[in-house]
């Protein structure tokens, strides 16, 4: 296979603690049916790890990493300097590690893309990057991005592509964005020879929502319902009386709360606690805040108040669930290292 007339892309991606395989695996897989559907090697790329070993993923899949990231800051004054940096996250909130800050940092210096899959959004947002963007967040680090950055523009999308910086919500939507990546390369030829090869179908756009819409997810029909329930979702840090809510739906306060139970088995109140509930869960789960904190942010006016009603719902309380979630984390996976050549074109 010839290499590209236009110079070859290199691209690093960096691989976090528990990264998600399958993120990173759709976003290789992007670039590698480029370079066999153009029959030219249009991009090569290489994994970096912090200390150039091996780094295992969510799934307990161990991928051997080509080099350190003390070589790779090395790399950035060479003509095999990084078209993107990308950094693989996974499930968990990362945390920065030795060399990583400078070296996404360096990165911008020297205008480099910066690309994130899942939690690695983290990283550079916490080393002061792009706070003029906007960035895709998984729903489940959404609250604690937000608690983290508030004065990031983050979104619920699947991915965002905005100037720069290419950050995506992880699992598939890796692959839709990487898709949207090559196609300045390839053309939309191109693009359908890379989804015909993948059996895809079509290249989701950016801003597509990553959750089920409200009427998959629980079955709710009446638009209603879905209207009040999208002012809830909206309104979880202060919390609005029904009769606040009601209006917007064209409904009475009576026919709302009746609505509620015959599609969703409970009253407008619980189904409303307990999306503030879910909200204190992920903060629980996904960031350090403290319990305080936390109560605060989704709409509970002490901690007490939040302890009590957190703990009717999920059976434990937010420090037993936060303890729990740090056991899951320092917790040995089982491990199968994926060996790979150097060459990764």
């Amino acid at each position: 296979m010839e290499r590209s007339n236009f110079g070859v892309k290199h691209m690093a991606f960096y691989v976090l603690d528990q990264f998600s395989l399958r993120a990173l695996s759709a976003a290789l897989t992007v670039l590698r049916l480029a370079n066999e559907t153009s029959e030219t090697i249009v991009y090569e790329w290489r994994v970096v790890s912090q200390t150039g070993g091996s780094v295992v993923s969510a799934c307990g899949l161990e991928l051997a990493a080509d080099v350190s990231i003390d070589e790779e800051r090395e790399l950035l004054l060479t003509e095999r300097r990084p078209f993107m940096a990308v950094i693989c996250g996974g499930h968990e909130m990362p945390a920065a590690a030795c060399g990583l800050t400078a070296w996404v940092r360096e990165c911008a210096l020297h205008r480099i893309c910066i690309g994130t899959l899942a939690g690695g959004a983290f990283i550079p947002a916490a080393a002061g990057l792009h706070r003029n963007k906007r960035w895709a967040v998984h729903w489940e680090h959404f609250p604690a991005f937000n608690e983290s950055f508030p004065e990031i523009t983050a979104t619920q999308s699947l991915y965002e592509i905005d100037g720069d910086l290419f950050s995506c919500a992880g699992g598939d939507a890796s692959f839709d964005m990487f898709l949207r990546f090559v196609e300045r390369d390839v053309g939309l030829a191109g693009i359908d020879r890379i989804c015909e090869k993948a059996m895809v179908d079509r290249m989701r756009p950016p801003g597509e929502r990553q959750r089920l819409p409200l009427q998959t997810r629980f079955g709710v029909a009446h638009p209603a319902v879905v209207k009040v329930i999208e002012q809830m979702e909206a309104n979880l840090v202060q919390p609005l009386r029904l009769d606040k809510l009601a209006p917007a739906s064209g409904l009475s306060r009576r026919q709302i709360e009746r609505l509620f139970f015959q599609q969703l088995g409970r009253t407008p109140a619980r189904y409303y606690l307990e999306l503030r509930l879910e909200k204190g869960e992920l903060l629980i789960k996904h960031s350090a805040l403290p319990i305080i904190d936390v109560a605060m942010a989704c709409g509970f006016v002490s901690g007490s108040h939040f302890t009590k009603s957190y703990r009717s719902h999920y059976g434990a309380t937010p420090q037993q669930h936060r303890m729990a979630a740090l056991a899951e984390r320092s917790r040995p996976a089982a491990r199968r290292v994926i060996r790979r050549s150097r060459t990764a074109a």
